[in-house]
């Protein structure tokens, strides 16, 4: 973890408390005041990719500060872009948001391709009131004339004035008719489009005349070929929170720098006075956030898809073994800031393992299985064993086991040559078997190979349940399943699918996809379990003693159950926590 990586503020706080008092002593003064008599929230995203947990976060501060007025919240997809959008990511999208428990409604989900003629109204009012005109630039003249913001000697940002468009200056009838006719069909795309009549000098460069709407032949999902100018976000986003009656628009701090524009809109425009107020957006450490970047591993084949239990989608941590409710620990325990920082990926792992600690049933399962043979053990002789199904929580009771002289346990817990402080077994060593009894290794045969094909050993028929009478010191105890009953299953095993910390952060020259980790998942197609494995239900979620919390993938087909390792048993973060108590 580096040093400007943020553990976790307020530690165990609640997000729509503590954490966000600055966003809730604005709405709170706004109501005192009289700004406002209700409070609206919404959440906008363009549907053009699936939910991530950055947009979790942003929805659960709309949501839980709405809610904690009394008032609404407001699902609005943003859809002004036809050639990235589909239905395909708005049933996504509304399908994950009403899993993490932010369900606004049908009556309160919206689309900004609902306002399509508003805002054109809306449009033709700014150009009748002269702060709006047709431009012919294209768009990289109109990136030109704008100019760019440059550093001087002593690397102070300087924004030199740009450039007036040759047609800024055209009359209101011209551009009413010019407007009307893009409307029309009657330009080629890219050949003309609405500009903001603002400041060409302004400091600010999203001021200088900013697009309002272009030509772009391209059907919409919704609305087809009825359109053939779109709105831009930066216009159509602002007024249709304005349309909608939102309070409060609360984005992340990127849009910090668009809040004179959206103030601007909505002064010259004339209708209802939303307010922005700004977040710290998240950032995690060994994860893309960028739709855009997610976007290109999906397409290049990087990833299975958008649910790839790697990827930092909701869809995807859910197939994982992710929970609602570790989810939002997480983001409380975080908080919200006014500042971007980076929150260490081991606080959002500790958050599931605590949650599935409490919740995930126990049982045993050997992913590269060894025979074990216990050769004094009485033949024909089958006991049975009871082990407990989760000591966190007594309600979860116990389960039976069987148990006999042949068992599979894992090829790691054998060892022909230990090194230095293995406990486990190899030649002469003893260790306990999981509820079962303590063994001593005798032995061990290998194929032709080399490979170790059975590990014998025998047992002491007086330390069932592993306890021995004479207190002899065994210190290694190790999990194994029944060859008899046992069952088949496929283990996936994930790691960070970035190896860097920080793989936003591309050095020059290099591309980005070159940080994608080789080693990410880890297949055990020969894996074994206990036989309650075999019912295990789509999503369910178990703690393989030893190796982690696992859960049966939901979107397994019949067949060989497939498990996803959803976290390792090992906790890195509560040992830092502890240590920064």
């Amino acid at each position: 973890m580096s040093d400007d990586t943020v553990p976790a503020s307020p530690a165990g706080g609640d997000a729509t408390e503590e954490a966000s008092d600055f966003i809730r002593a604005a709405v709170r003064e706004d109501l005192k005041k009289g700004r406002y008599s209700y409070v609206r929230t919404r959440l906008p995203p363009e549907p053009n990719g699936w939910m991530h947990i950055g947009h979790a976060k942003a929805f659960m501060i709309d949501y839980y500060v709405a809610l904690d007025f009394g008032g609404q919240c407001n699902l609005r997809f943003d859809d002004t872009n036809p050639e990235a959008e589909d239905l395909a990511f708005v049933e996504a999208i509304t399908r994950d948001s009403r899993w993490l428990g932010l369900d606004c409604g049908d009556d309160r989900t919206f689309f900004a391709s609902d306002y399509y003629g508003k805002l054109y109204e809306l449009a033709l009012k700014l150009i009748r009131k002269g702060v709006a005109y047709v431009d012919d630039l294209s768009d990289e003249e109109i990136r030109v004339y704008r100019g760019t913001a440059v550093p001087d000697k002593h690397n102070i940002t300087l924004t030199p004035p740009g450039k007036d468009s040759p047609w800024r200056n055209r009359s209101v009838e011209e551009n009413l008719d010019l407007f009307a006719r893009m409307r029309a069909g009657e330009f080629a795309d890219g050949s003309k489009t609405l500009r903001a009549k603002i400041d060409m000098a302004h400091p600010n460069l999203v001021m200088r005349d900013p697009v309002m709407y272009r030509i772009k032949r391209a059907p919409h999902y919704r609305v087809g070929n009825e359109w053939c100018i779109y709105p831009m976000y930066d216009f159509a986003h602002p007024l249709s929170d304005s349309i909608e009656g939102i309070t409060h628009s609360l984005c992340s701090l990127e849009y910090e720098i668009h809040r004179p524009l959206y103030e601007w809109f909505i002064r010259e425009a004339e209708t209802f006075p939303s307010r922005q107020i700004e977040f710290s957006r998240l950032n995690i450490t060994h994860t893309v956030l960028s739709k855009r970047w997610l976007k290109q591993l999906v397409e290049e084949g990087l990833v299975e898809g958008w649910d790839d239990p790697r990827m930092p989608t909701i869809a995807g941590l859910r197939r994982r073994g992710y929970t609602r409710e570790a989810i939002k620990d997480f983001i409380d325990r975080i908080g919200i800031a006014k500042t971007n920082s980076m929150v260490d990926i081991q606080l959002l792992e500790h958050c599931l393992r605590e949650d599935l600690n409490r919740r995930a049933r126990r049982v045993m399962a050997v992913l590269d299985p060894v025979e074990l043979v216990i050769a004094n053990w009485p033949e024909g002789l089958v006991e049975e064993l009871s082990a407990v199904n989760n000591p966190e929580d007594e309600a979860a009771g116990t389960r039976t086991l069987r148990f006999d002289g042949r068992l599979m346990i894992e090829r790691d817990d054998f060892a022909e040559i230990p090194p230095p402080k293995y406990f486990r077994l190899f030649p002469g060593n003893q260790v306990r078997l999981r509820y079962g009894y303590i063994v001593n290794c005798t032995g061990f045969e290998k194929d032709a190979s080399g490979r170790v094909t059975r590990v014998l050993c025998e047992y002491d028929p007086g330390t069932k349940g592993g306890n021995a009478p004479d207190n002899r010191k065994v210190k290694g105890t190790i999990h194994w399943v029944r060859a008899a009953d046992a069952v088949p299953i496929e283990a996936r095993l994930f790691d960070h699918l970035f190896l860097a910390e920080r793989p936003m952060e591309v050095e020059p020259g290099k591309d980005w996809k070159e940080g994608v980790n080789p080693d990410s998942v880890q297949t055990r197609n020969g894996a074994l379990g206990e036989p309650s494995l075999a019912e295990a239900r789509l999503g369910e979620s178990f703690q393989f003693e030893r190796l982690g919390y696992f859960t049966r993938d939901p979107s397994d087909s019949e067949g060989r159950p497939r498990f996803n390792r959803s976290v390792s048993l090992r906790d890195t973060w509560a040992k830092i926590e502890k240590k920064q108590a």
